[in-house]
């Protein structure tokens, strides 16, 4: 299974998408800031590798995510995780990918406390082990790796496979401009490779809660410009969120 947070992160790990060819969740319909959704483009790219669309697919606005986190509203998200682990339960899914947590965005952070919220549960009802994994989508691919490349899930693309990979990219029309940003700052090498890092599920934040997230910073400097109204901060916003997670999840039987 593939859980991401917004249309288009299943770039990152386009190889593993077609060689697993999974059940495809997106949270949220990526309508950003304009409203304009990008599911569509997902959906062909989805179509193309033979992967297939889970239930969950554009359920939220980019809006909706961020007034809910803002307001502490943890219904949504707590009842996306409880549909994400039916799922896994229904098709006996033995591996997740998904987002990593990197405090780049807010709602890519959330998606993974969803993800390992829906696997505690899952894993839970069925008695065994669901493997879970992350892979970066600010960073470079191998950034989330540690230092333990031995645990991580590996794709190495051929020359063909890359040359789709940027292809598929490059046709992504709402996606142009941050694939050339993230290419002119790479280059297109490391994305041959494909790292989908083990995630410790012991861990409710996976993150140094004393560590100030870019999107918090990045808020402060937008309302201090006129641009937002309010700032998502990890500890007022994000980090109650992930509690109300972890507990849900601890306390399902």
């Amino acid at each position: 299974m593939l859980v991401v947070g917004h249309p288009g992160h299943e770039l990152r790990v386009y190889g593993w998408l077609m060689t697993a060819r999974p059940i495809v969740h997106v949270l949220t319909d990526g309508s950003g800031s304009d409203g304009q959704s990008r599911i569509g483009s997902t959906t062909a790219l989805i179509d193309d590798v033979a992967a297939t669309h889970g239930t969950i697919y554009g359920r939220l606005s980019d809006r909706d995510v961020y007034r809910a986190i803002l307001a502490r509203d943890h219904r949504p998200f707590i009842a996306l995780a409880d549909e994400l682990a039916a799922d896994l339960l229904r098709h006996d899914v033995g591996v997740v990918a998904g987002d990593a947590v990197e405090g780049f965005n807010p709602s890519h952070d959330v998606c993974r406390y969803v993800i390992n919220a829906a696997v505690r549960i899952a894993s839970k009802g069925n008695g065994r082990t669901i493997a879970c994994h992350a892979f970066p989508l600010e960073g470079a691919p191998d950034s989330c790796v540690n230092g333990h490349p031995g645990a991580a899930v590996h794709v190495q693309l051929d020359a063909a496979m890359l040359e789709r990979k940027l292809q598929a990219a490059h046709a992504y029309p709402e996606l142009r401009r941050e694939v050339q940003r993230t290419l002119e700052r790479f280059g297109a090498e490391p994305f041959r490779s494909e790292w989908l890092s083990p995630v410790d599920l012991a861990d409710p934040y996976g993150w140094d809660p004393c560590r100030i997230p870019f999107y918090e910073s990045y808020g402060a400097d937008r309302v201090a410009r006129g641009a937002y109204r309010h700032v998502i901060t990890f500890r007022d916003h994000v980090r109650p969120l992930a509690d109300a997670l972890w507990c849900h999840s601890a306390a399902a039987s």
